[in-house]
């Protein structure tokens, strides 16, 4: 079993043990607008379902997806976005991270999100536990990040895009009854070339920022596809890679744990 919620407590201690070293995967989500016709809970699906699937594939743990992330972006201008505060979001994550180590032994966890504001959140709270495990590595990539092909697909209709023909697609495949394609709405992206960044109803009337109306399930299957085999890329390469000087840095209490 490779789904942490799903195996029982020796499992996952067996899997530490048996490797010699363990990878655990920690998927990020959110619940919020996806303009009218996509479901709330779109970001939390997407990353659960990539990083279950890879997972499976190599063989590491996957931590049950948190469904919530910092969506102060979407403010209260829609209905249907539940946030936390960036600091919360990053205390959260620590929580969760201490106890997969100090409980289970891992000492490697890669944070992947369904969710780009969720980024510095995370990076805060992979300062803070870098700082307290220096035996332990921690990355964060979103889903977006995890090859150049995976940026291409999720950007295809604008570069700050929401509610999209990717995500649409995507959707459909695993969970059609979560679109209602009779209500997509395309937005074009405005943002390109500006500096300053904006909160969304600054840029879109709906909620939407891409051409949802473009979708279809057997497009959003071979991109979820595509994705689910580079994060498995990735995962071996976060399996295999060693330290860049030493074996180890210098001794801390909290890094024996790892």
């Amino acid at each position: 079993m490779t789904a942490w919620a799903q195996s029982t407590g020796p499992q996952l201690g067996n899997l530490v043990r048996t490797a010699g070293r363990s990878l655990a995967v920690f998927p990020i989500g959110a619940t919020e607008q996806h303009g009218s016709h996509l479901m709330t809970g779109t970001d939390t699906l997407l990353v659960e379902t990539v990083c279950r699937e890879a997972c499976h594939r190599c063989n590491v743990p996957m931590l049950p997806a948190l469904p919530y992330g910092c969506s102060y972006g979407h403010t209260q201008a829609w209905p249907g976005t539940v946030s936390l505060s960036p600091g919360t979001l990053a205390k959260v994550l620590c929580e969760v991270a201490r106890w997969a180590i100090d409980g289970t032994g891992i000492d490697r966890l890669l944070f992947v999100s369904g969710h780009a504001t969720n980024a510095p959140s995370i990076e805060s709270a992979i300062l803070q536990l870098r700082y307290e495990y220096p035996r332990v590595r921690f990355a964060n990539r979103g889903l977006w990040e995890i090859s150049n092909e995976a940026h291409r697909i999720y950007t295809s209709d604008g570069a700050d895009i929401h509610a999209n023909v990717a995500e649409t697609s995507m959707v459909l495949a695993i969970e059609p009854q979560g679109v209602q394609m009779d209500r997509a709405e395309d937005v074009t992206d405005v943002t390109a070339g500006r500096l300053w960044r904006y909160a969304m109803p600054a840029v879109t009337a709906n909620g939407v920022v891409g051409r949802p109306s473009e979708a279809t399930a057997a497009a959003g299957r071979q991109m979820l596809d595509r994705l689910v085999q580079d994060l498995e890329t990735v995962l071996e390469q976060a399996q295999a890679e060693t330290w860049p000087l030493v074996q180890c840095p210098p001794h801390s209490a909290k890094g024996d744990a790892a």
